[in-house]
């Protein structure tokens, strides 16, 4: 009986002039989301103008990193080759702390499926893919 191992490389990190900051502040151990300078409106997924006031001055800021689970879903067939061997897996959307309504796509780690739930608390960790690709994924509060 042979083994087959998965030696498919992550997904590229985007070269993207609205996401750059996302990705550099990622790879720092930091979660960045964009914010409007002159409102102070969060706004994720980038753009290059503000949703609230339409102003230009946008600019990638940290964040707390805390968040609540909005929902969920375990997958359990891989979206990318480099993820064969690593489902099922959480996927998950979670509403940050610093606004209403402030939500990112993301996978939960280092939680049993049981323990789940809408409304839980939960912080941002850091998955390393490869030396350019790290991902913000999420965790219950409290357990790093």
């Amino acid at each position: 009986m042979s083994t087959t191992v998965n030696t498919a490389a992550p997904p590229g990190v985007p070269d993207d002039p609205l996401t750059n900051f996302f990705w550099e502040g990622a790879r720092a151990g930091e979660l960045r989301i964009q914010r409007c300078q002159a409102c102070g409106t969060y706004i994720h997924l980038p753009r290059p103008v503000c949703r609230n006031c339409r102003g230009f001055d946008l600019a990638g800021e940290p964040v707390s990193g805390m968040a609540t689970l909005y929902s969920y879903t375990v997958t359990h067939k891989p979206f990318h080759p480099f993820y064969v061997d690593r489902v099922p897996y959480t996927v998950a959307t979670v509403e940050l702390a610093e606004q209403a309504g402030l939500q990112l796509l993301t996978r939960l780690v280092d939680i049993d499926d049981d323990r789940i739930e809408i409304g839980m608390a939960l912080q941002v960790t850091f998955e390393q893919l490869s030396a350019d690709l790290t991902i913000a994924v999420f965790t219950a509060a409290g357990v790093r």
